[in-house]
C-alpha cells in the first residue's frame, strides 16, 4: 500500500469548520508545506455545511494558523499553501452533495484521502455517501479520529459500517500519541540497544509506571466528556497504546502488520479486571475546586453546563498485569487525570533491587535503578543509579546519580515534528505503522468494558473527590503502597 513520497493527493477534510481542524490539522499542513513534504499538485479540499466560497474559507484558515501556530506566518509558504485550498459545501446527510465533491476530485491523477474530523455519529453518513458516489476506489484512504465508539459494541458497529466500503488496508485510525517523537523513540530504545533489549523482562524489571497528567479541566466539552470519562477518553487509547509498545515482543520488522501483530498479543494478554477485583485494581476520582498555578478553578460539577449529579470520573489509576511468561509478576501502574498538579506524560521503569547490600554500614538501603522516560513536555530520558561519593572517607558512601539524554532533544528541537504533522504525512505516504488496526481497538474495549461495568455495579460506585492542583485521590497512593511501592515524584 506504500506509495512514492512525492505522489499527489487530494486531501478532503470532513469537519473543516471544527476545532480539531483549526487547532491541529491546518497548522500541521502549514508545517508540512514549510518542510516541502507536500507534492506540488496536492490539493486540500475542505468540506462543510456552510455557504462559503473558497476565498471565505482561506481567510478562516489563515486566522486559525495565526492563532495556533507557534511561529510567524511566512508569506511565501502561505501563498503556496493557500493556492491548494478549495471549499466544497457538503451536508453529509444528503447523498447528492457527495456528487459535488466528486466533481472537484481528480481520482485518476491523485490519491484521495478522506480525513474525518467529525463526531462518531456522523461517520456512517460519510461512509454511505462516499460509497454511493463511487468515491471509495481502492487507491483512496480514509482517516478516522478517536473515539472509535464508546464500548466494544459501538466500536464494532463503526468498524462493520466502514468495512462495507473500505478495505482494512485503506483505513487509518488515529491515536495521535503514536505520532509523538518520544513514543516513536521507545521502539529505538528497546530494539536498537542491547542493554535494554536483554534486560526488558521480569528477571530485571520490578514494575512500570505510566502517567499522563493534565492541568486542564474539560475545557467546555461537558457534553462530550461526561459521556466518556477519563477511562474512555484516555486509558482505552493513549495509555494502552503506550503499554503495548513497552511490553510487546520484538516484531519481525518495523512494518505496520508486524508491529500491530505484537501489540494485539499484549492486549489479549491483559489479565481481566471485573467486579471480583475492581476495588483492589482500580481507583477513580473526580476533581473538586482548587488552585492551578495559583488560580482558583471550579469543580467538575461546577463546570459550565454540568449535570450536578454526574458520577463521571476525571481521574483513573489502574494496576494492570499481563498473563505471559515475559511479564509475569510485573505490575503496570497506569495513572491519568484532569486538574492535576502538573501537565506531563512519563514512563518510569523500576528495576529490581539488589539481592545483597554490600554497603549497608553507610547505606542502609540501596535505591532501585530507574529508567525515566519523559514524553512531554521537554522530552528526555534519564537513568538513575548509585555512584561512590568523592573523597577519602573510610566509609564507602554512595550517592544518587543520573545520566540524561535531554541534550539530544534540545539539540534537535528545531527538527521536532508535531504528531499531527507526522500522521498526515504518513497517511499521504500510505504507511499504516503509526495507526491503529481494528483488532487493537476492539481488544482494548474488551478489557475496558468489564472495568466500567464493575464500577457501575459495585457497592462503592461513586468516584472519590480530589482537590484540583493535587495528584488525585488518596487511594491512588494506596494502590501502590499495598505493594510497598510509591508513585515516582514529578520533578
Amino acid at each position: 500500500m506504500s506509495i512514492e513520497i512525492n505522489q499527489a493527493c487530494d486531501l478532503v477534510i470532513f469537519g473543516a469548520k471544527g476545532d480539531l481542524t483549526k487547532r491541529k490539522l491546518l497548522p500541521a499542513l502549514y508545517k508540512l508545506e514549510k518542510s516541502k513534504k507536500i507534492h506540488k499538485y496536492t490539493r486540500i479540499i475542505a468540506s462543510g455545511r456552510a455557504d462559503w466560497s473558497t476565498q471565505d474559507y482561506i481567510k478562516i484558515v489563515k486566522t486559525a494558523i495565526k492563532n495556533f501556530l507557534n511561529e510567524e506566518i511566512d508569506d511565501f509558504i502561505w501563498k503556496k499553501l493557500s493556492s491548494r485550498i478549495y471549499f466544497c459545501n457538503v451536508d453529509v446527510y444528503k447523498l447528492l452533495h457527495f456528487f459535488r465533491l466528486k466533481e472537484i476530485l481528480d481520482q485518476k491523477k491523485n490519491i484521495t484521502i478522506y480525513y474525518c474530523a467529525v463526531p462518531p455519529n456522523t461517520l456512517n453518513s460519510i461512509f454511505i455517501g462516499l460509497g454511493n458516489a463511487n468515491l471509495n476506489s481502492i487507491s483512496s484512504r480514509i482517516v478516522l479520529e478517536k473515539p472509535l465508539g464508546t464500548c466494544l459494541k459501538t466500536s464494532k458497529i463503526i468498524n462493520n459500517q466502514i468495512s462495507k466500503y473500505f478495505l482494512e488496508s485503506q483505513i487509518f485510525r488515529i491515536d495521535h500519541y503514536l505520532g509523538k517523537e518520544s513514543i516513536l523513540n521507545l521502539l529505538a530504545l528497546r530494539f536498537a540497544n542491547s542493554f535494554f533489549f536483554h534486560n526488558w523482562n521480569n528477571t530485571a524489571i520490578d514494575h512500570i509506571q505510566i502517567t499522563v497528567s493534565e492541568e486542564v479541566g474539560i475545557e467546555g466539552r461537558w457534553n462530550y466528556f461526561d459521556t466518556m470519562g477519563q477511562m474512555k477518553d484516555m486509558v482505552q487509547n493513549h495509555l494502552l497504546q503506550i503499554l503495548t509498545i513497552l511490553a510487546m515482543d520484538q516484531p519481525k520488522d518495523i512494518t505496520a502488520e508486524n508491529i500491530r501483530h505484537e501489540k494485539v498479543k499484549i492486549l489479549r494478554a491483559l489479565n481481566p479486571i471485573d467486579i471480583k477485583n475492581i476495588n483492589k485494581k482500580t481507583v477513580r476520582g473526580q476533581y473538586c475546586s482548587g488552585l492551578i498555578k495559583g488560580v482558583k478553578v471550579p469543580s467538575y460539577l461546577e463546570e459550565y453546563g454540568a449535570n450536578k449529579t454526574s458520577a463521571t470520573e476525571t481521574f483513573v489509576a489502574i494496576k494492570a498485569s499481563l498473563n505471559n511468561k515475559k511479564w509475569s509478576g510485573v505490575p503496570f501502574y497506569l495513572r491519568t487525570g484532569k486538574r492535576l498538579a502538573h501537565k506531563y506524560s512519563e514512563i518510569v521503569v523500576f528495576f529490581k533491587k539488589m539481592p545483597t547490600n554490600l554497603f549497608q554500614n553507610s547505606n542502609k538501603e540501596l535505591l532501585q535503578n530507574k529508567l525515566v522516560i519523559r514524553l512531554e513536555p521537554h522530552s528526555n530520558i534519564k537513568f538513575e543509579f548509585l555512584n561512590k561519593t568523592l573523597g577519602l572517607e573510610e566509609e564507602y558512601k554512595l550517592e544518587h546519580s543520573q545520566l540524561k539524554s535531554s541534550n539530544f532533544y534540545e539539540k534537535n528541537s528545531k527538527n521536532s515534528i508535531d504528531a499531527y504533522e507526522r500522521l498526515l504525512f504518513e497517511s499521504m505516504r500510505g504507511i499504516q505503522s503509526l495507526f491503529v488496526c481494528r483488532d487493537e481497538v476492539e481488544e482494548a474495549w474488551k478489557w475496558i468494558d468489564p472495568i466500567i461495568d464493575a464500577w457501575k455495579n459495585s457497592q462503592n460506585n461513586t468516584p472519590q473527590l480530589y482537590m484540583s492542583g493535587t495528584w488525585g485521590p488518596k487511594d491512588a497512593d494506596l494502590l501502590l503502597l499495598r505493594d510497598n511501592r510509591y508513585w515516582y515524584k514529578f520533578n
